[in-house]
């Protein structure tokens, strides 16, 4: 490579003929590129979006914890087969590779992850089998709280049950290990790993020339101008020779004063000079550095994705299924895509392919839409009520266990309040009851704090004009059309809107958002469309304003008239209410049930009487539904009191 070894290389050595200089920049340029490509390639890979959200996130410093480095060692399994794992932490997912040993399957994968203070900090490590051609099944799975990590001292290895996803038995056992990064020690460990790329004779030091090439490529002027010096300072000895620990804390303290990268040599994204914290982030991050382990493949928004098989991947990469998050509509809406309010995390919503399919045709076209108008409404009501006398029928309790067993990571059977054997029909089981304090109710001494009303995907816009905008693209939905003459007054129109959309895995009660006294009911006659988002995201058809619903008048103290309405959808035929007219009703309370099937409640608030909470309007405005539990706060009054615009005036007495 023209170059003497490091001890022996003076400066004066450097100056060689300038094609010999530009010749070595060059190949030093190509060697850089060649990790930006490596890098790409991981972060694009099983994925439909090239967005990478812990490198795109600008952190406030009062916001950033620290970077974990987690490590997948080993796993002991209870049979034997092919396994692979998985690691999701927010909306992000990564993968190990396969392991071919059966009953013992050893990975020694790693990765690190971005800690935010107000971020996603409990990992979902999930273990699949892989002998299956295009789904690979989850087999168990554990969550570790990575800011507990904080309070251990080093970095030792923990040995972790799996648990299988539908019981609380324990499969089998998973061996980890997870470590906080020092923000110092991350940068001169960043350092160190670039500045390996130009030593050459790989002696642990660099000559002067070695670091000049490096400088060079970089492709920063001022401090090209400037490379003589900095190495001079590093050179104590003045033997024409720095060792790269050395040369990598004057880096790192040279980055600080005056940066000498500008830009990410991996990615190649300019960085910004006065934002150190978030530079040593995405370099971090981007130049993940590994200790000789494999590092574990991202750029996947689910462990269900990452996990699929061949047969998945060839129809993603041939745009006959895509993961997207945010709204979708015709052949994209293959996958669902939600996040977990509570884990902050993606989950994938488990729908049959060939349901998927029928409801492509009939909803986001035109002729389906047609079919419809021509006796198909009338045949989806028939269905529905022939499909609920059979789930009241006692042979309907032998779906029970499939049921389960197909959302069994959805489905948290010891929060239920009686065993499986005790329901006769499986609509007893669709309308099952919860054990006591099994959906704790977020400031239940406060009637001026709303809560959610079912365990439920939700979206929520301040006004109607938003949830057009984001999510409902039916033409004709109104809020007058969706609440009838009888109910909806003008200080409706202009109010905030909240869905609450529940899969037939969900929990079916519905409950009180608000305290106050139900006024009335009123029946709406109408279809049973489905209420799944690729009806709801067409635009040949208005769900909300067509389907049968009830609408209840709720009057309260802190938030005015609610309006709570409770959708039925295909298979729901049957909407029961457990309260009347006239009752007093406290937030959380039961208030009714639907039977089986999926199906909406949308709750609509009078203008400028509640204030939705941050997060849940941040998702919604990405078209990104939330998953929330009954009981879980949804927001807070701005209603003033009806005195609270007199004037303070003391009263005079002549």
């Amino acid at each position: 490579m023209g170059h003497g070894t490091s001890k022996n290389e003076t400066s004066e050595e450097s100056t060689d003929s300038s094609g010999s200089m530009s010749s070595r920049i060059e190949k030093l340029r190509q060697r850089l590129h060649l990790h930006r490509h490596h890098h790409h390639h991981h972060r694009l890979h099983g994925s439909g979006s090239n967005l990478n959200s812990q490198l795109t996130k600008q952190l406030l410093k009062e916001d950033f914890v620290g970077i974990a480095l987690l490590r997948l060692i080993r796993a002991e399994m209870k049979f034997k087969d092919k396994w692979l794992s998985c690691v999701t932490l927010g909306e992000q997912t990564f993968r190990t590779a396969i392991s071919d040993q059966t009953d013992k399957p050893v990975w020694n994968s790693e990765k690190k992850l971005l800690l935010e203070r107000k971020g996603a900090h409990v990992a979902r490590i999930s273990v699949f089998e892989t002998n299956r051609l295009s789904k690979n099944n989850l087999v168990g799975y554990c969550e570790i709280d990575l800011f507990e990590i904080f309070t251990q001292d080093s970095d030792f290895e923990m040995k972790v049950d799996l648990k299988d996803p539908s019981a609380a038995t324990v499969v089998g056992s998973i061996y980890l290990s997870c470590s906080i990064e020092d923000p110092i020690e991350t940068e001169k460990s960043f350092a160190r790993r670039i500045l390996s790329i130009v030593d050459y004779n790989d002696d642990g030091n660099l000559s002067f020339a070695e670091f000049s090439d490096l400088i060079d490529a970089f492709g920063n002027q001022l401090a090209a101008n400037k490379k003589e010096e900095l190495f001079k300072a590093a050179d104590e000895d003045g033997n024409g020779a720095v060792s790269m620990d050395e040369l990598a804390m004057l880096l790192v303290v040279q980055q600080e004063k005056n940066p000498l990268i500008n830009c990410c040599p991996v990615c190649g994204e300019v960085l910004k000079v006065s934002d150190r914290l978030n530079t040593m982030i995405h370099l971090t991050l981007c130049f993940d550095e590994g200790t000789g382990n494999q590092v574990m493949t991202g750029g996947f928004l689910t462990d269900k994705q990452a996990s699929n098989g061949w047969m998945f991947k060839v129809s993603e990469w041939a745009h006959f299924s895509s993961y997207e998050v945010g709204l979708r509509s015709g052949s994209s809406a293959s996958h669902i895509l939600v996040f977990d309010r509570r884990t902050k995390r993606l989950v994938e919503e488990i729908i049959d392919a060939k349901i998927i399919m029928s409801m492509r045709a009939i909803y986001q076209s035109k002729l389906g839409l047609g079919l419809m108008d021509k006796g198909a409404k009338e045949l989806l009501q028939s269905i529905s009520e022939k499909q609920g006398r059979k789930m009241d029928s006692v042979e309907s309790a032998q779906d029970i266990p499939k049921f389960v067993d197909m959302f069994k990571d959805q489905i948290n059977l010891s929060e239920v309040k009686y065993p499986l054997d005790h329901f006769k029909t499986f609509n007893e089981f669709f309308i099952r009851e919860l054990k006591p304090g099994a959906r704790p109710i977020a400031c239940m001494e406060r009637d001026d704090v709303a809560v959610c009303a079912g365990d439920s995907r939700l979206m929520a816009f301040k006004t109607v004009t938003d949830s057009l905008r984001f999510w409902i693209k039916g033409r004709k939905f109104s809020i007058q059309g969706l609440l009838g003459t009888e109910v909806c007054s003008s200080t409706y129109v202009d109010g905030t809107l909240v869905i609450f959309r529940l899969a037939p895995q969900d929990y079916h009660r519905f409950h009180f958002p608000v305290s106050g006294t139900i006024e009335k009911f009123v029946d709406i006659p109408g279809c049973l469309y489905t209420v799944n988002p690729i009806a709801v995201n067409s635009k040949y058809c208005n769900v909300f304003t067509e389907n049968k619903r009830v609408v209840a008048l709720i009057s309260t103290a802190d938030f005015g008239k609610v309006a709570f309405v409770a959708i039925g959808a295909t298979m729901v035929g049957s909407i029961t209410f457990s309260r009347k007219e006239g009752d007093y009703v406290k937030k959380g309370d039961e208030f009714g049930y639907f039977s089986f099937g999926g199906s909406t409640v949308i709750c609509v608030f009078e203008k400028d009487t509640i204030k939705i909470d941050d997060d849940l309007l941040e998702n919604s405005a990405r078209s990104l539904e939330t998953l929330v539990s009954v009981g879980m706060r949804l927001g807070i009054s701005t209603k003033k009191p009806a005195n609270s615009e007199l004037p303070n005036i003391k009263k005079i007495v002549l």
